[in-house]
């Protein structure tokens, strides 16, 4: 059903998904590198390239390794597309794909622009049958397509941290052999910020359980309960406090913010003990006691570290914080 090139307007901008036709054929670092140059020649209105067609979104298939939920993918996270398409009354900009052997059931699979894919299936299933799916070809192993794929997605911001999260996980064991200091390098990220982004897929999955939408699950919520998870007594406790959120969810029909959730977590690692003396003693990840409170009506409250806890700053202010808002 290809129809071969057909000029492009001056537009660059499809709502939050303006994904950019990368140019050259293989290797991926020509690709990359062309990323400017067919933004130019879009804008100018040019042909980008002979292999850029009109197909059938049917025959397309996304890539397995792509990083979409296609279970996210509906008329209102795509409603900037379909608005989009409507006004131009075409797709514009071009998605990546290359193209498939041996499946009688598809021509190409979807390196990036599976949000396009969708938007254009939904056209056509919603009185617009005339809309086709604009695609660049292109010829590329594996490890290159995640990396277009990468560089084309990564400023997206209607991608979340879980999906990157889980595309940068499989990829590390795919394509790096668990490498992170190799696969910072191929990527051009810093190490620190791709451990930071692993660590939201690495979550345990009883407290991944406790949201309602992992979606909602932030690089700074996992920053927060991840380092809880490596001591057996405070991953039992948020377990256990995952599963009291999932009963209320379930009773009440009702869904608490990201946030929220990852408060509660939290809350359910600092264990207050009362002792005779009146002050509360809050214990930390190691047992010990890091802080010791009291609180009055008339003088609020007072809060005493003990000194050798072993606990850091940021534990002492994370206790101090759940009791402030318990």
């Amino acid at each position: 059903m290809a129809k071969g090139n057909r000029g492009f307007g001056s537009s660059l901008t499809e709502g939050l998904d303006d994904e950019i036709d990368v140019g050259s054929p293989a290797p991926s670092e020509s690709i990359m590198a062309s990323r400017s140059q067919s933004l130019a020649r879009i804008a100018a209105g040019k042909v980008v390239t002979d292999r850029t067609e009109w197909v059938d979104p049917s025959r397309c298939r996304p890539w397995r390794l792509h990083n979409r939920d296609l279970d996210h993918l509906n008329e209102e996270s795509c409603r900037d597309l379909i608005d989009a398409f409507l006004s131009a009354k075409k797709q514009r900009i071009p998605a990546i794909v290359r193209r498939l052997k041996d499946d009688p059931d598809y021509d190409f699979e979807i390196i990036a622009g599976v949000r396009r894919w969708w938007t254009v299936q939904w056209l056509r299933e919603h009185h617009h049958p005339e809309y086709e799916y604009l695609v660049t070809i292109q010829n590329v192993s594996d490890e290159e397509a995640f990396r277009v794929s990468d560089i084309e997605n990564r400023s997206r911001k209607d991608i979340s941290d879980w999906e990157r999260a889980k595309e940068y996980s499989r990829a590390l064991e795919e394509f790096y052999d668990s490498n992170q200091r190799e696969m910072a390098e191929h990527l051009k990220i810093s190490r620190s910020w791709l451990s930071r982004l692993l660590d939201v897929a690495r979550l345990p999955a009883e407290i991944v359980n406790a949201f309602p939408d992992t979606h909602g699950i932030t690089v700074r919520i996992a920053r927060d309960i991840k380092p809880l998870t490596s001591e057996k007594r405070t991953l039992d406790l948020m377990a256990a406090e995952s599963r009291a959120i999932v009963a209320e969810r379930e009773d009440l029909g009702t869904a608490m913010p990201a946030p929220e959730v990852a408060k509660r977590l939290i809350r359910a690692t600092v264990a207050p003990v009362k002792p005779a003396g009146g002050e509360i003693e809050v214990k930390g990840a190691a047992g010990k006691v890091i802080l010791r409170y009291a609180h009055s009506s008339r003088s609020g409250y007072t809060f005493k570290v003990p000194a050798r806890s072993g606990a850091s700053a940021s534990e002492i202010l994370k206790a101090i914080e759940a009791i402030l808002t318990s």
